[in-house]
């Protein structure tokens, strides 16, 4: 009888350190599905420029030069775009960009131009090559803050040579988010641009 008790007992405690190992297992799950790198806004909602973006992942740097563009390309810079690692992570998981996600587009001038076309030679042939840093754009995902251009708000902190401003207001829908509703690929997103985000 005594040894019955305890088959019963010594079941009951592995039953018990199993359901506990699968709390903390469940808990570890959460905890990797946040979003650590929060944007900060200050009190009257502006947006803090997210530091030390490029220790973040990269995900690719579109380029739309002048030259190719009559001389007037929106986005004549390179776009160096990065996004939070746990963003990035929960994304990967999900395919579902998290509230609270930044991408940070660092812009960058074209070295200079040797070619009619805007390219430049060197050591490694005829191309495109980056320059100067001239400016950030920030998008950031807040639903609750942004509901009237679908949950993502895009702020400017300059288009020009650091030093950068330190905070920025949310641009007005026709600036940013027009083009974005248009034309993204996914959530607002040019995945499409962005070969880690396919």
């Amino acid at each position: 009888m005594k040894a019955k008790f305890s088959l019963i007992g010594a079941s009951l405690l592995g039953a018990l350190a199993l359901a506990a190992c699968e709390v903390i297992n469940t808990a570890d799950a959460d905890a990797g599905d946040t979003v650590v790198e929060k944007p900060q806004f200050t009190a009257d909602g502006q947006l803090v420029r997210p530091e030390n973006y490029y220790e973040w992942i990269y995900v690719g740097s579109p380029l739309t030069p002048n030259a190719l563009n009559g001389g007037e390309a929106g986005f004549p810079e390179f776009h160096n775009v990065y996004i939070q690692p746990s963003a990035y992570k929960i994304y990967k998981k999900t395919g579902v960009f998290p509230e609270g996600t930044i991408f940070y587009k660092e812009l960058q001038l074209v070295l200079r131009s040797d070619h009619e076309d805007g390219s430049a030679n060197e050591a490694s042939g005829r191309g495109y090559f980056p320059g100067a840093f001239n400016g950030a754009d920030v998008a950031v995902k807040d639903s609750a803050r942004f509901p009237d251009t679908n949950g993502w708000g895009y702020f400017n902190f300059g288009h020009h040579a650091p030093p950068l401003a330190k905070t920025a207001k949310a641009l007005p829908a026709e600036a940013c988010a027009a083009c974005h509703i248009a034309s993204a690929t996914k959530d607002m997103v040019f995945t499409k641009f962005y070969t880690r985000l396919q």
